[in-house]
């Protein structure tokens, strides 16, 4: 029986060796994912000002000012 036990538990520290591997990979995707989302936030607030600035300076050159002003 005590030999049963001891690669019972030698299987389980083996598995839980693959799953602690498995973990440290999963967590460096998700961090990794963590940073490039950040970044193409950045880009995509970037892109999202240009956007706008050009369409407002867009509408200022089609609507000139009366000439009063």
């Amino acid at each position: 029986m005590n030999d049963e036990i001891a690669k019972r538990l030698e299987r389980i520290e083996s598995h839980l060796a693959h799953l602690e591997r498995h973990h440290e990979q999963l967590n460096q995707v998700v961090v990794e994912q963590g940073r490039l989302l950040r970044k193409l936030s950045i880009q995509n607030q970037r892109m999202a000002d240009t956007i706008e600035a050009t369409e407002i300076d867009r509408i200022r050159a089609s609507n000139p000012k009366p000439p009063h002003h």
